[in-house]
């Protein structure tokens, strides 16, 4: 009986496992190559003005605790240098006397860390369920017929980059975009155009909905508090 059993254990050993599950892609890089325009030997340094927010930052953090400052820095040095380059990744675990490595982890890991060049405008298309059953397609089309570039690309000119991102909580004004810091809500291809002519002429459109709407109340109007409240003890039982 032992023998048969290790026989049988003898003739697992030379099985493999093999997964079924999809390959997720991203825009995102998880592991680092060197370039040409990102690598250990190019320097950064923050700027006299974000060395001062530097220390505004670190100063929120009690001592023992700097390194919950590692995602502000990282999203500073990102602002600063318009997309995430190792050597800034090693500036951040420079100021908070970490090894490489802890920073690196925290930058692959969120997206919202560019790990490559990056347009100065970065157009983030939510295609998540809410905007992508609201026209979240035909806004992706839009922006990639107006600027001529596939998701995850970045035009000639270094000005535009698009990416197809989850969620960005805006669910109620589906569908919509995110430019840098700025989202344009309600929209519909024609609205993408404006907003992309817009931007490639120089101007900056009005952020928010595009549909009329001040913020997230009902398209139809409103359906609450459209009247002065009733006295104290309004709708109240007599006996009571």
């Amino acid at each position: 009986m032992l023998a048969n059993t290790s026989k049988i254990f003898s003739k697992m050993s030379y099985l493999r496992g093999f997964s079924s599950s999809a390959v997720r892609y991203s825009d995102n890089l998880f592991v680092h190559r060197d370039t040409e325009k990102d690598n250990p030997s190019i320097p950064f340094e923050f700027t006299e003005e974000n060395k001062k927010r530097v220390k505004a930052i670190l100063n929120i953090y009690p001592e023992g605790h700097k390194r919950g400052a590692m995602i502000p820095l990282l999203d500073l040095a990102q602002r600063q240098h318009g997309w995430l380059p190792i050597s800034a990744m090693h500036k951040v675990a420079e100021v908070l006397g970490l090894p490489n490595m802890r920073v690196y982890e925290v930058a692959t890991f969120y997206t919202m860390f560019m790990r490559k060049p990056t347009g100065t405008y970065h157009i983030q298309v939510c295609t998540t369920t809410p905007c992508w059953l609201r026209g979240s397609d035909e806004v992706m089309n839009a922006c990639k017929q107006k600027l001529g570039i596939e998701s995850g690309e970045t035009t000639k000119d270094g000005k535009f980059t698009i990416s197809e991102v989850e969620c960005l909580g805006a669910c109620v004004n589906a569908p919509m975009i995110a430019v840098n810091d700025d989202y344009y809500e309600d929209l519909t291809s024609k609205d993408t155009i404006e907003i992309l002519t817009d931007l490639q002429q120089g101007k900056v459109p009005r952020p928010g909905p595009r549909n009329g709407r001040f913020a997230s109340e009902p398209t139809g109007g409103l359906t609450s508090l459209i009247e002065e409240p009733k006295g104290p003890g309004y709708g109240i039982q007599a006996d009571l």
